[in-house]
């Protein structure tokens, strides 16, 4: 069976098609439906072609709000941190989940956003 994106929760769909994606990228076919069933994947892509939202959705589709803090994505640098974060809050503002960015030089109260 191929992956669409139909197949995900109704509050993740709205958040991707307000994001414009109309259909999975190549990376996002192969890696979501095995993250979905709880696999760790390692992937590479080239730049553009949806590698956040590969691991971000599914990433968003298995955690729960009441299990507290479930994920932790590192980044080599602030900017892509910053990047990061925006992407998976824009995905996971349907699902009521919390989403906060941590680098060097900013206060951790400041950057909580819970």
């Amino acid at each position: 069976m191929e992956f669409d994106f139909s197949q995900l929760s109704e509050q993740l769909r709205r958040a991707i098609k307000e994001l414009g994606f109309e259909k999975p990228t190549p990376i996002q076919k192969e890696a979501i439906p095995l993250a979905l069933k709880g696999y760790d994947i390692l992937g590479q892509a080239a730049t553009g072609t949806g590698k956040t939202a590969a691991f971000g959705i599914s990433l968003i589709e298995r955690i729960r709000k009441e299990d507290g803090l479930k994920a932790l994505i590192l980044t080599p640098t602030r900017e892509l941190a910053v990047q990061v974060k925006e992407q998976i809050q824009h995905l996971a503002k349907y699902k009521g989940l919390k989403v906060s960015v941590f680098y060097g030089g900013t206060p951790v109260a400041k950057t909580l956003s819970f």
